[in-house]
């Protein structure tokens, strides 16, 4: 016994699991169980709670779903060989986990809200159909396969039809009320309808329960890293990461400035009952008319074999999916059977979450760099040995802060796990101790800045460390990076090259140093021709007349994205009188006033003006497309999806994610994807660019 508690205390990860199954036949004995020494369950137990930790709690897995899954089977298996010592050990997992944080008031649900049984097989697919056969004496038995969307399942009352509350999953009986954050979420309406698109005439129940999952789209997941990247920030590891942190947030500004997305995919308390459909299949279609967005496809299959080929269709399909999904759920078409079936502890009986596997490889950390943020943030990247991963070569992945380098203790010569995750970004999810050289040593983070060398720092309650020096190089590049790129101002040509040149050169130290850059800057210190140089100057000359809000971004005000630039240049209307203004009570006006106090900052907005830059307010909200709901799929001709949004935006539409009954047009380029199959089954007007084109020029 004492060598299988020396594995489990060595590591903390499935390797320490398998060596406990694989001496768990011939070594464990009830007997040898006693309350001072704590059992390989007990400390089992212990590990996958602080998993639950990580994952419900903080939003900061540290492994992945298919790790933790197997805890959760190794753990059944071993307190089923040993139910004595699983008793000695204490209380079961319930195995729903957690999500409360204490920064909310909490609420209860009028039906508990569950986890899912989870299987990963075809034999776990064809026992999940025996039971149910088993369980209703037929084996005619339809089913609905979902995508399971990988985000933040949330519970969400209307009562007559008005929006009343939002709660978290919790511990299943009660959750946080995030109703004031769920309000700032474009899906989730203020009323339902009474009276569909399509004329049909609502019946909206008393009160329902309706149960959703928050989730940030693939795109804007990408865009949202690639903003923060440029400003040397650290990514989010995943987007049901960057979902469950946003939507737990304190400052309501912050949750609409990320646009969150909502898709409901079931229902807990209704009054009355038969306000709903028969069958589940009915469910997303009455979503719909109440002007909600339902899970977006959907598939039926009878029986066991139409169910495991539907399933490894939809396998298939799902690299086209834009948003997040970790599998399928599985659920039994007849509501009425549904009730008759009920629920375990922890579970529904009549549904299955199958799980996909993330393609995943091995290689090799060749090195780990640091890179410096405009914020400071120093954000610690993997420098890999290329391997191809479901048809894409990685090279590179982010490791996130200190703590993540430590807690994996990952080390430059060691093989590593490598998984694409949603098969798209690059992840460490392990490291093969096993093949470990002997020369790998533990990573050091420095105490001094790659770019100015002074001292780093860790704030109090945070994970990050960062320079604090505002004049660091690497910091004053990337905030011009900012600056100029399209979530700013905009400057075409104007590269990371030419400003590292520039600043090296010390003519540039922030914004305002742009506007008064000369010609000869161009030739004699980034080295550009004649004409390029004419380019640059012209193309700065230009930017002096974008509208306020691209400003306002592009300043990098810290939780000021899009959406808050946006209203914050419709209610202010120039720089000036951004600078003059109070402190309101708007979040965003808060958090601008504070900004604008520090001396520097007011000093760079105030030469902004003195050099003659004149913002238009923009978009006042009676744009060509004001109101209309747009959607991108497929790559444009000639635009990329970045100009395209601000096009959108700046003519008063709105972008979307995903397609629902609101969607007033799809924009189609190459290669669309099933959001095209969306927009013609829903009856959704469909644009090229050149029609695009044409509709923002109000033909």
């Amino acid at each position: 016994m004492r060598a299988i508690y020396s594995i489990v205390r060595a590591g903390h990860r499935l390797v320490c699991v398998v060596a406990i199954l694989g001496l768990a036949t011939a070594a464990i004995h009830a007997a040898e169980f006693s309350a001072a020494t704590p059992s390989p369950i007990a400390e089992l137990r212990a590990e996958i709670a602080r998993h639950d930790e990580l994952y419900h709690r903080k939003a900061a897995p540290v492994i992945s779903d298919a790790e933790y899954d197997g805890l959760k089977r190794r753990l059944r298996s071993l307190e089923t060989q040993f139910p004595a010592a699983a008793a000695i050990a204490g209380s079961a997992l319930i195995g729903i986990g957690d999500d409360r944080t204490g920064l909310f008031a909490t609420r209860h649900h009028r039906t508990r809200m569950l986890s899912l049984e989870k299987g990963h097989t075809e034999a776990d697919l064809r026992a999940f159909h025996a039971r149910l056969v088993r369980a209703l004496g037929s084996g005619d038995i339809s089913y609905v396969i979902e995508p399971k969307f990988d985000g933040f399942a949330v519970s969400v009352t209307y009562e007559k039809g008005v929006f009343v509350r939002a709660v978290t999953r919790g511990d299943g009986t009660e959750g946080d009320d995030i109703t004031t954050n769920v309000r700032r979420i474009r899906g989730v309406p203020g009323t339902l309808r009474t009276v569909a698109s399509d004329g049909t005439v609502n019946a909206l129940p008393d009160v329902i329960e309706l149960r959703g999952e928050i989730y940030v789209s693939w795109p804007d997941f990408a865009r949202l890293n690639a903003t923060r990247e440029a400003a040397g920030e650290p990514p989010f590891a995943t987007p049901r990461n960057l979902a469950a942190g946003t939507i737990r947030q304190t400052d309501p500004a912050v949750v609409e400035a990320r646009e969150l997305e909502i898709v409901f995919h079931g229902v807990g308390a209704c009054v009355p009952g038969s306000a709903l459909p028969r069958q589940h299949r009915e469910f997303s279609v009455q979503v719909g008319r109440w002007g909600m967005r339902g899970v977006p496809e959907f598939r039926i299959a009878r029986g066991a074999d139409e169910l495991w080929a539907t399933v490894q269709a939809f396998g298939r399909a799902r690299e086209g999916w834009p948003y997040p999904t970790d599998g399928l759920v599985i659920k039994l078409d007849d509501l009425a059977a549904q009730q008759e079936l009920g629920a375990t502890e922890t579970a529904p009986r009549w549904a299955l979450a199958y799980k996909f596997a993330s393609p995943q490889a091995e290689t090799t950390v060749l090195g780990i760099t640091l890179q410096v943020g405009r914020t400071g943030v120093l954000t610690p990247v993997a420098e890999l040995a290329p391997v191809e991963i479901g048809g894409v070569t990685v090279a590179r992945a982010s490791l996130h802060n200190r703590d993540e380098i430590a807690r994996e203790d990952i080390r430059i010569g060691d093989t590593v796990r490598v998984e694409r995750a949603g098969e798209i970004i690059p992840s460490i999810v392990g490291v093969n101790r096993a093949r470990r050289p002997a020369s790998a040593e533990p990573f050091e983070f420095p105490a001094s800045c790659p770019s100015c060398g002074l001292p780093v720092e860790c704030r109090s309650g945070e994970v990050a460390v960062r320079c604090g020096n505002f004049d660091c190089p690497a910091q004053v590049r990337r905030r011009i990076e900012h600056f100029v790129s399209e979530d700013g101002v905009g400057i075409v040509g104007l590269g990371p090259a030419a400003i590292d040149a520039l600043v090296a050169a010390g003519r540039i130290n922030d914004a305002a140093d742009l506007y008064g850059l000369k010609r000869e800057d161009f030739l004699r210190i980034v080295g550009a021709g004649p004409p390029e140089a004419g380019r640059l100057q012209a193309a700065i000359e230009t930017s002096k007349t974008r509208e306020l809000r691209r400003f306002i971004q592009g300043l990098g005000i810290p939780r000021v994205g899009a959406v808050a630039a946006r209203e914050v240049a419709r209610r202010h209307r120039s720089l000036a009188v951004l600078l003059a203004a109070a402190e309101g009570s708007d979040p965003a006006d808060r958090v601008i006033a504070t900004y604008l106090a520090e001396p520097r900052h007011r000093r760079i907005v105030e030469r902004l003006i003195a050099a003659g830059v004149k913002p238009p307010p923009g978009d006042d909200g009676a744009g060509v497309l004001a109101g209309r709901v747009f959607v991108l799929t497929g790559t444009l001709p000639n635009l990329t999806r970045a100009q395209a949004m601000a096009r959108i935006e700046a003519a008063g539409g709105i972008v979307a994610g995903g397609i629902t009954r609101a969607t007033s047009h799809v924009v189609v380029g190459v290669d669309p994807g099933v959001k095209l199959e969306q927009a013609r089954a829903l009856g959704v007007e469909v644009l090229d660019e050149a029609g695009f084109v044409r509709l923002l020029a109000g033909e």
